[in-house]
C-alpha cells in the first residue's frame, strides 16, 4: 500500500467513528414524532344559544362548524341549513338538510327544512316529498300544511295549496306565516286586491314580523293606495330604502299582472 493510500484510509477510519457519534447524537435530539394536532370538540350549551341570537353569516359558520364536528348532531345540522338558506345558498342548504335525514330520517324539522329551500330556490317540486312525508309524521304542526300550500302553489296544484292553507289556518287560527304565504300566492298570480286583505289580518296578529308589515306595504302601493303604503314604510325602514322601495312601488304601480311575480323578493327591508 502506498504512502497516500494509506493516509486516505486511516482518515477514513478516524471519520467513521465521527459519521457514527454525531448519528447518535441527532438521533437523540430529533422529535420522536409529530405533534398531535389538537381534537375539535363541540360547543356547549352557551356558545349555541348565543349564536342563535346571531346574524345568518355567523350562524353559518358556527353551525357548519359544529356539523362537521359531529356529523351526528341533526340539531348542527338543521340550523346550518336554516342559516345557508337566509344568506340565499339554497342548494347547500337543501343539501345539508337531506344529509341530517339520512342520520335521521324521521327528523321533521330537516323535512321542513328541505322544503324551504327548494321552495325558496324556486324549484318546489323537489320539496314536496319532505313536507308531505312531514305532514304525516306530525298531522297537527300548522308548519307544514303552510310551506305544503305554498310548494303546492308553485307547482301549480292549487286546488291542494288552499286545502293545506285552510287545514294550517285550522291548526292555527289567523297565524300570520300562513296569511302571508297565502298572499304571496295571490301576488305572484298578480291578484294583489285579494292578497291585501289577507296582508292586514296577518299584520293585526301579535306575531306579525317587519317583513309581513313591508308585504302589506307592497300589496297597498301596487293598489294605488301609496299614502297608506308611504307611511308604513316611512315608520319601519330607514330613509334611503323607504325612498327606493317607494321608487320601485311608483314604477310598477298599476303594471301588467306579469310583473306582479317579481314583486316579492323587493321589499326585505334592505
Amino acid at each position: 500500500m502506498s504512502r497516500t493510500t494509506a493516509r486516505i484510509a486511516t482518515i477514513a477510519l478516524l471519520a467513521a467513528p465521527l459519521a457514527a457519534f454525531g448519528g447518535a447524537a441527532l438521533a437523540q435530539t430529533a422529535p420522536t414524532a409529530e405533534p398531535i394536532a389538537a381534537t375539535r370538540t363541540p360547543a356547549g350549551a352557551e356558545a349555541r344559544a348565543a349564536y342563535d341570537r346571531a346574524d345568518p353569516l355567523s350562524r353559518s359558520v358556527f353551525w357548519t362548524e359544529q356539523a362537521e364536528i359531529n356529523p351526528l348532531d341533526p340539531v348542527a345540522g338543521v340550523k346550518a341549513a336554516q342559516a345557508l338558506r337566509e344568506l340565499g345558498q339554497y342548494d347547500q342548504a337543501a343539501d345539508l338538510a337531506k344529509r341530517v335525514l339520512l342520520v335521521q330520517p324521521g327528523n321533521v324539522e330537516a323535512m321542513l327544512e328541505v322544503g324551504r329551500s327548494h321552495i325558496a330556490r324556486g324549484h318546489a317540486f323537489y320539496g314536496v316529498a319532505a313536507l308531505e312525508r312531514a305532514r304525516d309524521a306530525r298531522p297537527a304542526d300548522w308548519r307544514a300544511w303552510s310551506l305544503l300550500g305554498t310548494a303546492y302553489e308553485q307547482v301549480r296544484r292549487s286546488q291542494d295549496a288552499q286545502a293545506a292553507w285552510a287545514q294550517a289556518l285550522a291548526l292555527s287560527p289567523e297565524n300570520p306565516d300562513v296569511l302571508t304565504n297565502m298572499a304571496i300566492s295571490a301576488m305572484t298570480r298578480g291578484d294583489t286586491v285579494a292578497a291585501e286583505p289577507l296582508l292586514r289580518r296577518a299584520v293585526a296578529q301579535p306575531g306579525a314580523s317587519l317583513k309581513v308589515r313591508l308585504n302589506l306595504a307592497m300589496a297597498l302601493g301596487l293598489n294605488g293606495k301609496m299614502g297608506e303604503a308611504e307611511a308604513m314604510m316611512r315608520r319601519d325602514l330607514p330613509p334611503e330604502a323607504a325612498d327606493r322601495n317607494l321608487a320601485w312601488l311608483r314604477a310598477r304601480a298599476g303594471s301588467a299582472a306579469s310583473d306582479q311575480a317579481r314583486t316579492w323578493g323587493s321589499l326585505q327591508g334592505s
